[in-house]
């Protein structure tokens, strides 16, 4: 059973209780670095979550993204491994992202509040070098943070012991569950001691979590924020209903509809993200913006992680204004201030479509998230209502360019394209050497006399005007043409 406070011990206080970070029992190292942060109050999941982790608690957390979850373990690890030193190899907590922009943030966390405090980390992702992250852990690190794929290369090469973890940390869970890391998870847990103190966190709780929950967790505190896969109310949202039915047709017409859509919030839009479900259409919606003089850049797994680490930094700086990305980017990224966010395709997983929305609205702030659908996604919308127990808000799409509105009746039909032209209108100029051209002989013209076949060549030369087939050289088709082989024209003599 998920328990939501300590039955052995006194009830944390709380949550509304609590105005400030000094209510939580941090260490004073780290109250320091989170008030020169510029945050004085916890968000709810802090205020809730903080207390069972400095009893030494499991902690069981469920929230919807920007919700402040990252804050919520890192500030009482930090308290938790200000005693002890940290051995070579063997490093004292683990935290586990599914995205190496998520871990990567994790480490910036830990940068900022652990700044007072002499703890050290190394940040395990792919795209980089073993040689540097083989350093670090030599020397010894209090915080290791990872993705499940590097990490687990690291210890079967030798590089890694996990018996000394003191803490372990499962974030994004269920993005773990859907990029197929569960099996990787479970592998880790393995590695790691029983006595380890275990945060795991998620937005939503599939059934293959809630087996790992029920496995791995000893009575955790169930901490749950907000209904399972809501969206911020803050967040004003749009469903814009094209009616293309054609793959080609939709996928351009959409793409002109996004540039009007970007044109109409002028200057209300700040910044943007915007999802695609393909890595192929994020960087062919980046090459149509960029085309259209528009500021973007695009972001997805298969780009070179020194190219997606420097487009997301120019993108939080400011220097960029609009980023294409996967669904490696819906989950945990933290950019303060994304004014609006537009859904290029409709998410095929309903809770996707509230990870990606959600990259809007934080913080308080207002924000905008924007969705184009044709007919071919109605089950996908189907779903993401389904989930949020309520319609979309409908909205008008924008006049595009004509060119946009593509009438393939306008286009001529293949039927029409392949036939001949009528010879009133456009006469065609007669072959200037048809007696070049080589047909084949029917089978049975073979056998005829070589004075036959002579005579029937010569004839073939006469004619220089094209004619239909099937017809005679009045334009009228008599029978199956005059095209017959001779052999069917031949007399049939029964016995």
């Amino acid at each position: 059973m998920h328990a939501s406070y300590n039955c052995s011990g006194p009830k944390p206080k709380p949550w509304k209780r609590m105005t400030t970070f000094s209510d939580l029992k941090l260490d004073p190292k780290v109250l320091k670095a989170v008030h020169e942060a510029g945050y004085t109050a916890p968000t709810p999941i802090q205020a809730q979550a903080i207390p069972f982790a400095l009893e030494g608690r499991d902690i069981l957390g469920i929230a919807q993204t920007g919700t402040g979850k990252t804050a919520s373990f890192t500030l009482p690890l930090i308290t938790r491994l200000g005693r002890g030193r940290a051995r070579a190899r063997m490093p004292r907590s683990l935290v586990l992202a599914p995205t190496r922009e998520l871990a990567a943030q994790v480490a910036e966390n830990f940068d900022t509040y652990a700044k007072y405090t002499r703890l050290t980390k190394a940040l395990l992702i792919g795209g980089v070098a073993f040689g540097e992250q083989d350093k670090l852990i030599d020397r010894g690190v209090d915080v290791l943070i990872a993705t499940p794929g590097r990490l687990l290369d690291h210890f079967e090469r030798g590089k890694l012991l996990l018996t000394g973890v003191e803490v372990m940390v499962v974030d994004e869970a269920d993005r773990m569950l859907d990029m197929g890391f569960i099996p990787d998870i479970e592998r880790i847990f393995g590695l790691t001691p029983f006595t380890r103190q275990t945060f795991f966190y998620s937005a939503t709780m599939a059934p293959e979590i809630e087996r790992i929950t029920n496995t791995f967790l000893s009575n955790p505190a169930r901490v749950e924020i907000a209904r399972q896969a809501t969206a911020s109310e803050t967040i004003a949202q749009e469903l814009i209903e094209l009616q293309a039915t054609r793959r080609d047709t939709a996928a351009k017409l959409k793409r002109e509809t996004l540039r009007s859509l970007i044109n109409v919030e002028g200057d209300k839009l700040e910044n943007a993200i915007i999802f695609c479900n393909r890595k192929v259409d994020v960087d062919i919606v980046s090459k149509s913006l960029i085309k259209h003089k528009f500021d973007a850049a695009p972001i997805h797994g298969d780009l070179d992680q020194s190219v997606r680490t420097r487009t997301l930094e120019r993108f939080r700086a400011g220097e960029l204004r609009l980023l294409i990305a996967s669904d490696v980017a819906a989950r945990g990224l933290d950019v303060p201030s994304v004014s609006h966010v537009f859904n290029f395709d409709l998410p095929s997983h309903p809770e996707d479509y509230v990870h990606r929305i959600g990259r809007t609205g934080r913080a308080g702030r207002s924000g905008k998230a924007i969705s184009i659908m044709v007919p071919s996604d109605k089950k996908y919308l189907d779903a993401i209502e389904a989930l949020l127990q309520k319609q979309l808000p409908r909205a008008a799409a924008p006049d595009v360019q004509a060119p946009v509105r593509v009438r393939h009746k306008d286009r001529p039909a293949k039927a029409e394209a392949a036939a001949p032209v009528d010879a009133k209108e456009d006469p065609a100029p007669p072959p200037s050497k048809p007696e070049q051209a080589v047909t084949p002989e029917p089978a049975a013209a073979r056998n005829d006399p070589p004075q036959r076949r002579s005579q029937q060549r010569s004839n073939a030369g006469r004619d220089h005007a094209p004619r239909e087939r099937g017809s005679n050289r009045d334009g009228a088709v008599i029978g199956m043409g005059d095209h017959v082989p001779d052999f069917l024209m031949r007399e049939f003599r029964s016995a």
